[in-house]
């Protein structure tokens, strides 16, 4: 388990120095929340960060994040590689979006009383995204964000960002 963390922390790390070298790199970071529905929990309300490292390719942005969800009797810690393709839609600020990557999440289950110890697991899958982002008079930019989950990650994700540039 430990190697495939090695891998995806390597892969994320040599990505934007890829972009970085194509002279495109433009870099936002943010606050971001919301509320999900999965497998392992009804309803749970997260809180997280985002970097938005800029354009891969025309309109197109690699999106890492990493979210830490509670509600249900179960903490969730997941990690998010997503990649967004922007459309422009003529006459408008409005910039949607639309994507996907993979998602890592780490559950820890608070077992009720008469059972012994708690219990984790880590899951691995993939994240279908869109949204649209709105930039502000003070140069931020607001997004919101419907993201469905494939596989045993949270299934719906609605949430509210704030990408502030560097």
């Amino acid at each position: 388990m430990l190697r495939k963390w090695i891998y995806v922390c390597a892969l994320v790390a040599l990505l934007p120095a890829a972009a970085h070298a194509q002279g495109r790199l433009t870099t936002a970071i943010g606050p971001r929340l919301g509320f999900s529905s999965g497998p392992h929990s009804l309803d749970q309300f997260f809180v997280g960060g985002q970097v938005e490292m800029g354009e891969l390719a025309p309109d197109l942005t690699l999106t890492p994040s990493i979210e830490l969800g509670f509600g249900d009797d179960v903490t969730t810690i997941q990690v998010n590689g997503d990649v967004h393709y922007h459309f422009t839609v003529s006459g408008s600020a409005w910039r949607p979006y639309v994507g996907g990557g993979l998602g890592i999440a780490f559950f820890s289950f608070d077992l009720p009383p008469g059972f012994v110890g708690d219990d984790s697991e880590t899951e691995i899958g993939l994240n279908v995204v869109g949204g649209a982002i709105v930039p502000t008079q003070g140069g931020s930019r607001f997004f919101a964000e419907l993201k469905l989950g494939i596989g045993d990650i949270p299934d719906v994700k609605a949430l509210v960002g704030w990408n502030f540039g560097l």
